[in-house]
């Protein structure tokens, strides 16, 4: 019986096999002695669904239609932190990716810190990107970090108690020296040795 189930599974599975579409595994043709690949076939595809964080409420959204050949077309939408609802309609295609805003937000008006911040950023982003488009540029030796005033003082005051420790230490360490020295003095006289 057991054979029997076996050799069932495996006729299925031939079978099987032999009715898949296998196509797709032969996309190259011979033309004259040279092999050539042809592409595979367009497959358009559409998709499009809304969502929310409850049951009733959207929230989001996102529909794209691609033509099958590269060229993709779509939208989405959220609700921002303002309760305004934003769209990004799409392209996108082999050039690249094209996106276009339903509508620019405004900037909020920026305290002087905040413009001071961002001045500061983009002078900074400049000069690296300046650095980075010259590929001759010098290169810069690390430097090594310096200690600030706290971790100096916190060196300097486990210096100072290494050292204390350290000369305690020789003293425990002369002290026991001499007292071995003692008793070795005085075994040799009682003739302990």
């Amino acid at each position: 019986m057991q054979s029997f189930a076996s050799l069932a599974f495996l006729v299925t599975i031939l079978i099987g096999l032999a009715c898949c579409d296998v196509s797709h595994l032969f996309k190259e043709i011979v033309v004259e002695d040279e092999i050539a690949t042809h592409p595979p076939p367009p497959r358009p595809y559409a998709f499009s669904y809304a969502a929310g964080r409850h049951p009733g409420h959207v929230d989001r959204t996102h529909s794209e239609v691609s033509d099958g050949s590269g060229v993709v077309q779509g939208s989405f939408s959220y609700v921002d932190p303002r309760n305004e609802v934003r769209t990004v309609d799409y392209v996108a295609d082999a050039h690249g990716f094209y996106p276009r805003l339903s509508h620019v937000p405004k900037s909020p008006k920026q305290t002087e810190a905040v413009q001071r911040a961002a001045h500061k950023h983009f002078a900074l982003y400049a000069k690296i990107a300046e650095e980075h488009a010259n590929p001759h540029h010098e290169t810069v030796e690390a430097s090594l970090p310096r200690d600030t005033v706290a971790v100096s003082k916190a060196k300097d005051k486990h210096f100072t108690l290494y050292e204390k420790i350290a000369h305690q230490h020789a003293q425990i360490a002369a002290e026991r020296e001499a007292e071995r020295l003692a008793f070795e003095a005085t075994s040799e006289v009682n003739g302990l040795h």
